[in-house]
């Protein structure tokens, strides 16, 4: 064979207030083109245990919530009547919409169809959209002179999402002048109803508004657009210059009063991660990617979680392993590492992702995808009402437990874009007509190069097994560039093609192989994953592989209770001991003292114990005086030369970790002892 293959490896490394207080002087728009461009929606579909979820998503609430939950259920606003016209619908359909694409289910798409139609047939003359408003209901109209007759901004951005997906699957051109439209009416609106008008949240999470207008700008070239989201950055929170300032992280882990709490808010924080990157995709700024990446760092160091995700109960609260994370700012902060992926290219926050998604986002929701954890807990010993430590009002102490509607029900409705949209992230276009795998999990992407269509197989067990086989379809051979991400904990991955050794790659970087590809070419990344330990608060250590943290295995005991205001709900307590400091020589040879089983995946691949693939067998030391004290094990403090100097029994037992995305009770972060 005369094939001539080219490898190459970039790494990238990146450089109290009032809205409206944003100094930063007025930019030249320089619009920076998006380092990667998402394939068209549907054109990635799930395989493997990755289809198993989606597929449990179908049948449980994400294909089912306009049927189970009556606030969507009844007289929707976005259907025309006079309930829910607030964010709700706009959430679910923001998954509901890409999981009928990704799943091709007819069914799906025909219901979500419903609610899009309506929305585009009524749009108002004036280019305004959503629910009838109290004002048209009296017969005034919402126009440039009358925007005050409308309603909030904030839930019209998540719609604009979910019409951005809408036409990424479809291209149904009806949503581009839909867009154009509303855009224009914004532009003049803005000027007499600003964008706070109605609620703080639109002026919390206005850049989700004016990443829209940016991207309608990549499609009709409108310079218009970028003036428009100027405009909408200038008259909400300056997340940009709070995330460049180191002053507001460290602020929020000392303030936890009602003062501009929603700027420590953890939903508005995950939304917000993206902001700098909007900014720098409009102006060409990198001192906005040196000021997101300062942020990013300084919010993991200070409020960072094991499972990778920041403390947000609500606020940002902290490191310590008790705190509570919302399922929501889960999910918004991986869109928002999706987003900022997909514009700067930077590995750190492809490390990042994968580390969120394969460990705090599964354990939050019940096998069915049908009951959710408003706060889950790093180190959480029992789920169970109770007030714990968080920073949230808990008036009806439901904010640990599982249920449907237990806390807060906007993670109900917005826990759906979670694993859908990392779905949707797993290829990526390039700018010079490649593609590109910067995270992974099992699927087949069907597209085109040019005008050649090419189908490519994605097998792996992956974040389980360290080996991914990319296997080409295609009828004629075509050449491009195929982008692949080595992990940064990977020291060193290997790159076959057609079952030959081509390449090795250090962690952290982006291979590049180029290549004129034929049909039934495939290629091999191995990515090795080595035991290690990693540090995090009270000095508590966590034991790490590859991609996935490890957690104590504990044996569940389930009880169903009832609350009238927020229905069924499910409490989860441990069966057996939890109380475990972990052996110091662990942490100064994981290698040596620790023991790795696999086995293989069940055929219905759940989130849940029973069908945890892999288990480690550490050993440790039991520790009397770590109890649980009001629903919470409170860390224990371990000295500067990280071992635990309380009291500690003398017997070493043996005990057995998994990955932490399978446990509901657990502990992760560990205290070391002798």
């Amino acid at each position: 064979m005369n094939r001539k293959t080219v490898f190459t490896i970039v790494a990238f490394g990146l450089l109290a207030f009032k809205p409206g207080d944003n100094k930063k002087p007025v930019q030249d728009h320089t619009f920076v083109k998006p380092k990667y461009t998402e394939v068209a929606l549907g054109a990635i579909q799930p395989k493997g245990w990755l289809r198993d979820q989606l597929q449990t998503m179908l049948a449980g609430t994400t294909g089912h919530l306009d049927e189970v939950y009556p606030k969507v259920k009844n007289d929707n606003g976005w259907l025309g009547g006079k309930g829910d016209s607030w964010e709700e619908t706009p959430y679910w359909l923001d998954g509901a919409v890409p999981l009928a694409w990704q799943l091709d289910n007819a069914v799906l798409k025909q219901k979500v169809l419903k609610y899009i139609n309506w929305v585009l047939d009524h749009q108002r003359p004036s280019g305004y959209f959503g629910a009838i408003t109290n004002a048209e209901r009296e017969g005034k109209q919402v126009d440039v002179q009358h925007p005050e007759n409308g309603d909030d901004w904030w839930p019209k951005m998540v719609m604009l999402k979910v019409m951005q997906q809408y036409y990424s699957a479809s291209g149904d051109k009806r949503v581009i002048s839909f867009m154009e439209r509303y855009f224009d009416y914004q532009k003049a609106a803005l000027q007499k109803a600003g964008i706070g008008k109605w609620t703080e949240w639109a002026t919390s999470r206005g850049h989700d508004n004016a990443m829209m207008a940016q991207w309608l700008y990549t499609l009709n070239g409108d310079r218009s657009l970028l003036d428009l989201a100027e405009l909408i950055q200038k008259q909400c929170f300056p997340w940009s210059e709070l995330l460049s300032n180191r002053n507001w992280v460290i602020g929020a882990a000392t303030q936890q009063n009602d003062a501009h709490w929603m700027n420590r808010h953890g939903v508005n924080v995950g939304m917000a991660l993206k902001t700098p990157a909007i900014d720098y995709q409009r102006t060409g700024d990198v001192s906005y990617l040196k000021g997101l990446k300062t942020g990013f760092r300084d919010l993991m160091m200070l409020h960072g979680l094991p499972m990778g995700v920041f403390s947000a109960d609500e606020d940002l609260h902290g490191n310590l392993p008790t705190q509570g994370v919302e399922l929501c700012a889960t999910v918004e902060a991986m869109y928002s590492l999706e987003k900022i992926i997909q514009i700067t290219g930077d590995t750190e926050y492809m490390d990042a992702l994968e580390r969120m998604t394969f460990n705090a986002l599964p354990p939050q929701t019940t096998d069915d995808f049908n009951n959710k954890q408003y706060f889950q807990i790093a180190n959480q010993v029992q789920i169970s009402r109770g007030v714990f430590d968080f920073s949230l009002p808990f008036d009806r102490q439901m904010n640990n437990v599982l249920g449907m509607r237990s806390g807060y029900t906007c993670c109900l409705a917005n826990m759906h874009q979670g694993w859908t949209k990392y779905t949707q992230s797993l290829w990526f276009k390039t700018e010079n007509n490649g593609l590109a795998a910067l995270v992974y999990a099992p699927n087949v992407l069907k597209t085109k190069i040019g005008e050649q269509e090419i189908t490519i197989n994605e097998n792996t067990n992956y974040p389980f097994e360290d080996e991914i086989n990319f296997e080409f379809s295609t009828k004629k051979a075509v050449d491009f560039p195929l982008e692949l991400r080595i992990p940064v904990w990977c020291r060193e991955a290997r790159i076959s093609i057609n079952g030959v050794e081509v390449q090795t790659a250090k962690g952290g970087t982006i291979v590049s192989l180029s290549q004129n590809w034929k049909n039934k070419d495939k290629v091999t990344l191995k990515l090795p994953m080595q035991l290690t330990t990693s540090n995090w608060g009270r000095n508590s250590r966590t034991i790490e592989r590859g991609p996935l943290v490890y957690a104590l295995k504990l044996e569940e005991r389930w009880e169903k209770g009832n609350e009238k205001e927020e229905g069924d709900y499910f409490s989860v307590f441990p069966k057996s001991d939890w109380n475990y400091g972990l052996l110091e020589k662990i942490v100064k040879d994981p290698a040596q003292n620790l023991q790795v089983k696999m086995k293989p995946l069940q055929t219905k691949f759940v989130w849940n114990l029973q069908n945890a693939p892999i288990e480690i067998t550490a050993s440790g030391k039991k520790i009397p005086a770590w109890k649980v004290v009001d629903g919470v094990a409170r860390q224990p403090v371990t000295d500067r030369t990280r071992i635990y100097k309380g009291e500690v029994e003398a017997g070493t037992e043996t005990f057995t970790l998994v990955p932490f995305g399978f446990t509901k009770v657990r502990i992760v972060a560990f205290p070391v002892v002798k």
